[in-house]
């Protein structure tokens, strides 16, 4: 007698209460499990990566049946097939886009404001590295256009600049003047003139139409300091003053803060930053080489409520200040990857003393030579049950007693880095003593 099937709906009820891990290791039992699997109930916030081409006209026009999604195009170009897909995606899923992104593309302006004035329910919108969009500065030059956009666009929440060479005061002014409620802004690695016009040799105006400048970025700032809550100026030449200066605006209180490879910044600035942005939650400071300890206590002192911060690759950060950074019981995510002096004793001391302190949920020493097993058995102990993730890539002096500890007394360890540790053995891994030679 064969065992009834259960009703789809029982199915689905049932695969609710699954991760989407698990749900997805479900839905390979039967066609009818898989089914139950693709409910919209499960189908919230996807995101759908795939090439211009002519296969990708039928995928966007089923996408139409999800009631939201985002999309990930890669190389659009100004080819027919490319103005085709863009076509598409406004006939089909204008009302229901919730994020664009185009990398390594190269869309003609024509195209793109075509389409934009049709994703009305756009919150997310990355142009990073398309440069065929701002090298004519003609881009949103007419008012007809910039005021389709601005309609299209007045709930954009989230827009990604980053790496555009050709970005000036006047593109940027324009497609920012259409975005008056962003919550994040990335300027990764943008040519911003900080100081002065190199062009010139003098401060830079308002309004240029050849360079992007501090000066108009800090008018963006002061215009929607009461939305604007992250914000990227990784791998830009921003100077001690210019971070000054952004972190005094008036009204601004950030709460993501990314200055990945910012190498000028001095450990005074970022003293200055964290008095004036206390709210701050994410920061990442990573190869901003010139930073010390000083750095590492202002972020202890002055960011209470920090939850992830970066200090990779500052090779002149210590040990010293870890301890206080120990004491903020926000702190879930700590990198210090490549940080070659810090030998862990002071993170140790810190998650040692007295509630409140941090309950570290990822770590990273990566390439910290100086930790040792000692340093890894007792940080073990104490983030006990907390921590889910911990990289010790390249700890090259760390030995099968490390394992035995991360075994012993890490329970919810999800993922573990070993890499490059040679003094590591198969017997560690099997959690077995290694038997003596002759025996």
């Amino acid at each position: 007698m064969e065992t009834p099937e259960l009703p789809l709906e029982i199915i689905t009820y049932i695969l609710s209460f699954l991760k989407a891990s698990d749900r997805r290791e479900a839905s390979l039992a039967s066609r009818r499990w898989y089914d139950a699997s693709q409910d919209f109930q499960f189908q919230r916030n996807l995101t759908f990566n795939f090439p211009a081409s002519i296969s990708s006209l039928d995928l966007i026009r089923g996408l139409s049946r999800h009631p939201c999604c985002s999309l990930v195009i890669n190389h659009l170009d100004g080819s027919s097939m490319s103005r085709a897909v863009l076509q598409q995606i406004g006939c089909h899923l204008g009302p229901q886009l919730k994020s664009l992104s185009l990398p390594g593309s190269s869309v003609t302006e024509s195209s793109l404001l075509a389409l934009l004035p049709q994703l009305t329910a756009l919150r997310r919108l990355d142009l990073h590295g398309l440069d065929s969009l701002f090298m004519s500065g003609a881009f949103l030059s007419r008012e007809d256009h910039r005021q389709q956009v601005r309609v299209a666009l007045a709930s954009l929440e989230e827009l990604d600049l980053s790496d555009l060479r050709y970005l000036s005061d006047l593109t940027f002014n324009r497609l920012t003047g259409c975005t008056p409620r962003l919550q994040r802004l990335s300027l990764a690695g943008c040519h911003i003139a900080f100081e002065f016009d190199p062009y010139r040799g003098c401060p830079v105006g308002p309004d240029s139409s050849a360079l992007l400048s501090l000066r108009n970025l800090r008018r963006l700032l002061q215009e929607q300091a009461s939305t604007l809550q992250g914000l990227d100026l990784s791998r830009t030449s921003i100077t001690p003053e210019s971070l000054r200066s952004v972190a005094q605006v008036e009204g601004l209180s950030l709460k993501e803060l990314r200055l990945r490879g910012c190498k000028e910044l001095t450990d005074s600035s970022v003293e200055v930053l964290c008095k004036h942005q206390p709210g701050l939650q994410v920061l990442d400071l990573s190869a901003c080489t010139e930073l010390t300890y000083r750095a590492v206590l202002a972020v202890a002192v002055g960011l209470k409520g920090i939850r992830n911060l970066s200090l990779s690759r500052n090779w002149r950060v210590t040990d010293k200040g870890l301890a206080e950074l120990m004491a903020l019981p926000d702190l879930r995510t700590l990198d210090l990857s490549e940080c070659l002096h810090v030998t862990g004793a002071e993170a140790v001391k810190g998650l040692s003393a007295p509630e409140p302190r941090a309950r570290l949920e990822t770590v990273s020493f990566k390439s910290c030579t100086y930790i040792r097993d000692l340093a890894v058995f007792s940080l073990a102990q104490l983030l006990g049950s907390s921590l889910r993730e911990l990289d010790l890539t390249s700890c090259v002096y760390l030995t099968d007693l490390s394992v035995r500890a991360i075994a012993t007394y890490l329970p919810g360890l999800a993922v573990l880095r070993l890499g490059w540790c040679k003094e590591i053995t198969d017997w560690g891994l099997l959690g077995m003593e290694e038997p003596a030679k002759g025996v």
